[in-house]
């Protein structure tokens, strides 16, 4: 599967989610899942991506000008994607990718679970978000979640587009169970 990472591009963060994410990285690879990012070479992105490809496996960087500009492009990237801007990077990545997992990450990140989520309420495809929540992280997003959905301002339940994870295990049996 094409799985698209959404994450931080920030390299001063909790340095446990830097172990939780080379451990999806070297995960992802070891399954042969290739991993679509966002082609930078900061933060998780970069973690990731280092990861997957140092143990053989592949990856798919969706690269706006401005880090191309800004000389941040991760040379772990195998297969490149030019864009113009976030907007295009969303959708490529939307379209080369079969599920998303969204790690820790700030405004960008959830720019991109939301607009995931939002297309799949409407009908435009069928993909899942999956929140890792390491060390809980996710936590005040789920409580927000839940209490939209209690307030009755969605009309299903928001699992049926975004799941959670809180293990690399949980992860895996997502991938499998949902036959993504």
């Amino acid at each position: 599967m094409n799985i698209a990472i959404f994450c931080s591009a920030n390299s001063d963060i909790d340095p446990r989610f830097f172990h939780f994410t080379e451990e999806l990285g070297v995960w992802l690879a070891e399954n042969g899942h290739t991993v679509v990012f966002g082609g930078c070479d900061m933060g998780l992105m970069e973690c990731v991506a280092r990861a997957a490809h140092n143990v053989g496996g592949r990856t798919m960087g969706m690269i706006p000008t401005k880090v191309e500009e800004r000389g941040h492009v991760s040379k772990y990237v195998d297969v490149e994607f030019r864009c113009d801007n976030l907007s295009d990077r969303k959708d490529l990545m939307l379209a080369h990718s079969d599920v998303v997992i969204a790690l820790p990450g700030g405004i960008g990140t959830l720019d991109e679970i939301f607009t995931v989520a939002a297309s799949a309420t409407i009908g435009y495809h069928a993909k899942k978000v999956i929140l890792y929540n390491m060390d809980g992280f996710w936590q005040p997003l789920i409580a927000l979640l839940n209490s939209l959905q209690n307030r009755g301002l969605m009309r299903e339940p928001y699992s049926s587009h975004i799941m959670v994870a809180n293990s690399l295990e949980d992860i895996a049996g997502m991938i499998g169970e949902e036959g993504l």
